[in-house]
């Protein structure tokens, strides 16, 4: 019997992990806070989802108009997109209003400009004369208005209309929502436990009269939200002479591209609409009407407010016991193998790392790749004075860092003022790995110690992200991690790899090879299986070999936070292919797989998902681990996940987000429950 391949399309699963995050936010156990943050997380994912993958269905769609194809597969996509944002938007609206009155049970009132006692009126107009008006300017609507090229993708404005005597004039205000909070707590004139917050945008509402009577006569003025969401991709003109100016001219065409998505308050004047549509170059189907509110990405961060029984109980991180037992960070390394696994543990361990090294005597050399970091860096500061101190440091630098590229330009041309070589990816090929290397002189020769893992060097993720690091010094290691730094900078030279994983030299067929030795121990009846924890997983050539797999008897186990194109659970392809999917109080980041090699457990950490991107067009890199315990509580860590039974999904093929059924079964939930574990093993060492 031949079946047929079944793959979802990405852009619904996308979807459909979306509305997991949705789910959080209708979850009446998670505290009234964090619920509100899910519908931030949620709307900020949803743009995302806009400027990238709806960006590039709408080109699948004029594709396939020039060529004239007589059927339009991209166009049937996309209105199925459509009508599932509509339904999650839908839904969004409903949670949205029903959280707004369970705030108000908890005595929190998100007010409107009409709903201002005098006291907190007077309060308003000098809270915007003070902290707001430095950063007001009306751009006037005219026939000279050139919209598309200075409104900002991702921003929030209101569109002003301004009702005259004789004419009426329109304007936009841009929310300085990068100088000022959001959400503003107001004062109250008497004792009460009410608290009373307002959107910024009202104060700016409730302020027009301030902002415009300087030059109109107005004898009304109303506002109207507007919110866009651009072409997140640009094209790269290689005939420049370096990355940096690549970057930045990729930038400047972000800056300007068409929008993909233009959301507007849906009682605005008709008039006004197509005014803001005609110069936006844009039609009436793609404007989505909305409320009075655009970025609602914004609630992500909305304030604690001090009320404990509200928010998620917070998990100290945890020390990591064996740097306890040693002189510094190294001789613990040398000792044996470290792995750290955050947020259950502590960042600080890495940066205090980072901070030995600067000043440590015997250090010579530090390498690092950088992707994402903090704003405020500290694993970079650590960098600039390593090079302070006289030592050799050289940073790779990734500029095409998806809406990082501005913020590491400018830390790049920081890192070379420092006096530190720093090396760029070569253009449309991203350096994703996570890695750093630094060589120490010990007993008159050079001892190396590195970092691999799945995870960024960012102080803020590595709070609300699970990753892995794996700090090592064995030398079948750190000389393969050596020999990456030197692909980076000749990417084109010839190289081999035995313990790493590097895309895109080894990995893909890496992976044929650990899932063809499980085929065959599965047919030779010896254990097998295949253990997979990852982000998303698209490359339909990797499904068709777990599919393989399936068909052979071979166990595989996955779970998958976000886009799943495989199918799981069908007869005679995939029957054998269980797949799960964890939303909960952290964002599910690490990236493990475990081939069963016949009861030996292979086992990986590794900054690669399963998607062509990763496989193929990026600098990935992943790494076998050796030591038995570290890999045991690889294991466990993972088995506890598997178990979930409360904030667990299932990934089927009609993307149903159906929760795992705990039945009899004890309650885990897996990040509660590693947490504990993580805990309970320090308590031992």
């Amino acid at each position: 019997m031949i079946i047929e391949k079944v793959y979802l399309p990405k852009e619904l699963s996308w979807l459909s992990f979306n509305q997991r995050v949705l789910q959080e936010a209708a979850d009446e156990s998670n505290p009234l806070i964090e619920r509100i943050r899910f519908l931030g997380i949620y709307s900020s994912n949803l743009d995302e989802f806009y400027k990238v993958q709806f960006a590039n269905l709408k080109k699948y769609v004029l594709i396939e108009q020039e060529q004239a194809q007589s059927t339009s597969n991209a166009k049937h996509l996309l209105r199925q997109v459509t009508q599932k944002v509509i339904q999650l938007e839908l839904q969004f609206d409903q949670l949205y209003n029903e959280l707004l009155l369970e705030m108000a049970r908890n005595q929190i009132f998100l007010i409107n400009e009409r709903q201002l006692t005098s006291y907190q009126e007077t309060w308003i107009k000098n809270y915007y004369k003070q902290n707001l008006r430095q950063y007001i300017t009306p751009i006037l609507l005219d026939s000279h208005t050139e919209l598309i090229q200075f409104l900002k993708d991702d921003h929030a404005y209101l569109a002003v209309e301004i009702i005259c005597k004789d004419k009426i004039s329109y304007a936009l205000l841009e929310l300085p929502t990068d100088n000022a909070p959001r959400f503003v707590l107001l004062p109250s004139e008497v004792s009460t436990k009410n608290k009373s917050i307002i959107f910024l945008d009202n104060i700016l509402r409730y302020c027009l009269a301030d902002i415009f009577k300087v030059f109109f006569d107005a004898v009304e003025l109303n506002a109207y939200s507007i919110n866009i969401n651009r072409d997140a991709e640009y094209e790269l003109n290689t005939e420049l002479d370096s990355l940096l100016e690549l970057m930045s001219q990729g930038l400047k065409q972000r800056l300007t591209a068409q929008p993909v998505r233009f959301t507007y308050q849906k009682d605005m004047p008709k008039a006004l609409f197509e005014l803001l549509i005609n110069k936006l170059r844009l039609t009436e189907q793609d404007a989505m009407p909305g409320g009075r509110y655009p970025n609602f990405k914004d609630l992500a961060n909305f304030p604690d407010l001090g009320v404990k029984n509200l928010l998620n109980k917070r998990l100290p991180s945890l020390a990591y016991n064996r740097f306890k037992k040693f002189r510094n960070a190294f001789a613990t390394i040398k000792d044996r193998d470290v792995l750290l696994y955050y947020p259950y543990y502590s960042f600080g361990h890495v940066l205090e790392i980072m901070r030995q090294a600067s000043f440590d005597p015997a250090v010579t050399h530090i390498r690092m790749n950088i992707y994402r970091v903090a704003k405020d860096s500290r694993f970079i500061h650590a960098a600039i004075n390593a090079a302070n101190n006289g030592k050799k440091v050289t940073v790779v630098v990734e500029l095409q860092a998806r809406f990082d590229e501005e913020a590491n330009i400018k830390w790049a041309k920081r890192l070379i003022r420092s006096g530190i070589k720093v090396i760029y990816s070569q253009p449309k090929l991203k350096i994703h790995a996570k890695l750093f290397l630094i060589d120490r002189k010990e007993d008159d020769r050079i001892v190396r110690y590195a970092h691999i893992g799945s995870g960024n060097f960012n102080e803020k993720t590595a709070r609300i992200y699970t990753d892995f690091s794996l700090l090592t010094a064995d030398p079948a290691i750190t000389d393969e991690v050596i020999k990456v730094f030197n692909f980076i900078e000749n990417p084109f030279k010839p190289v081999s790899f035995n313990h790493l994983l590097v895309s895109p030299q080894n990995t893909r067929q890496r992976f044929y090879e650990f899932i063809e030795r499980e085929i065959n121990n599965a047919k030779l009846g010896k254990p097998s299986g295949i253990y997979l924890k990852l982000n998303a997983i698209t490359d339909k050539e990797m499904i068709d070999q777990l599919y393989r797999a399936s068909c052979a008897g071979v166990k595989i186990r996955m779970i998958v936070r976000g886009t799943c194109v495989l199918v799981p659970q069908i007869p005679n392809l995939s029957e054998n292919i269980y797949v799960t999917s964890i939303v909960d109080q952290y964002l599910e980041h690490a990236r493990v797989y475990i081939f069963e090699n016949d009861g030996k457990k292979d086992t990986y950490i590794s900054s690669a998902d399963w998607m062509p991107r990763n496989l193929d067009n990026r600098i990935e890199v992943g790494v076998k681990i050796f030591d038995p315990i570290l890999k045991t509580t690889i294991h466990d860590i993972f088995n506890l996940q598997c178990n979930d039974n409360v904030k667990a999904r299932i990934i089927d093929k009609d993307n149903m987000n159906n929760y795992v059924q705990r039945g009899n079964k004890k309650k885990v939930r897996a990040q509660h429950a590693i947490y504990d574990y993580l805990k309970q093993m320090e308590s031992s060492v």
